[in-house]
């Protein structure tokens, strides 16, 4: 709300790494990570849960799940002025409908008293306290085009770019001066056993793995299980953990002799040592950080142009 997330970046109590930059592909672990996330709100202060903006087929359907789920007391509702996308969000609304996992309430079949063998819906009272109360604020523009959200889809990726960098800008020193490009700041060293890896949007062969994750960002991550490798590793996982992020990094190299990982990351020490899992999902590194690299003669690591777009 304050600006651009870049411009005001803070380190949350809470998170796990989605590794994806939208949900469409595995709604029931979106789910399953906001349940967790939710978990650790104490209700000591008021919290803002700030939706997708997907709205449409599943998406509303995703919606209706979670504030069934997370039971908020207020919903506020923005709807666009030359565009009916959904019907109000009441309470009623929310009981009723199915959403994508979970199921709506059905109307309870009672016989009333006095009606000789006519059955007919009525609500009971032990449903009526498990519904949803929340209060709904509706919000509907008078003026055309607001609300439109065209123009926010065209900069989203160019937000997360902005995002990655200015949680990048915490490796340069303090100090005001010349930006050092990545590949002259020392990276920490971690064991291929000291550490579990997992990639999240796809299947990588076991032998791939190491190429998908050099030069990769990755989420930094703590899964309560020990790590326990018989080898050097690496430590592969077979499934996706829920489980809580500590922040982020770029593998700056794999050194394949000696099993070590190379990991640039602002995460202080203390922080890292808690640090026991490498997250690879989809998000790429800004292409600016590896076509700006300063000093280099000849080829650009990990840069070609030389590539066949048929594949």
């Amino acid at each position: 709300l304050p600006g651009p997330p870049f411009t005001h970046q803070q380190t949350p109590r809470k998170t796990v790494y989605y590794g994806l930059t939208s949900c469409e592909q595995d709604t029931e672990r979106y789910l399953d990570v906001v349940k967790y996330v939710f978990s650790c709100y104490k209700k000591e202060v008021p919290l803002i849960i700030n939706t997708m903006g997907w709205v449409k087929g599943d998406g509303l359907l995703l919606l209706i799940d979670i504030i069934r789920l997370l039971s908020p007391s207020h919903v506020v509702q923005m709807d666009v002025y030359d565009w009916k996308a959904m019907a109000p969000l009441t309470p009623e609304h929310v009981r009723f409908s199915a959403g994508l996992h979970t199921k709506g309430k059905q109307q309870s079949k009672c016989k009333q008293l006095g009606v000789g063998g006519v059955e007919s819906w009525k609500y009971s009272e032990e449903e009526d306290l498990l519904a949803p109360q929340h209060k709904l604020l509706y919000v509907h523009p008078e003026f055309p085009r607001a609300g439109m959200a065209g123009e926010v889809r065209v900069h989203s990726n160019i937000l997360r770019d902005m995002s990655i960098l200015g949680y990048l800008g915490h490796l340069q020193s303090p100090d005001i001066g010349a930006v050092l490009p990545l590949h002259s700041l020392v990276p920490y060293q971690v064991p291929f056993n000291a550490v579990a890896l997992r990639v999240i949007h796809t299947d990588v062969a076991p032998s791939n793995t190491m190429y998908a994750v050099n030069a990769s960002w990755v989420g930094l991550c703590c899964i309560p299980e020990e790590v326990r490798c018989q080898t050097n590793g690496p430590v592969l996982l077979t499934q996706t953990p829920i489980c809580d992020c500590l922040g982020f990094g770029i593998v700056r190299g794999v050194d394949m002799e000696k099993k070590l990982y190379h990991i640039l990351t602002p995460v202080p020490p203390e922080n890292l040592r808690l640090v026991n899992c490498l997250l690879l999902g989809n998000i790429a590194i800004p292409s600016c950080v590896l076509v700006g690299q300063q000093g280099i003669e000849g080829e650009i690591p990990y840069v070609t142009s030389d590539y066949n777009y048929s594949i």
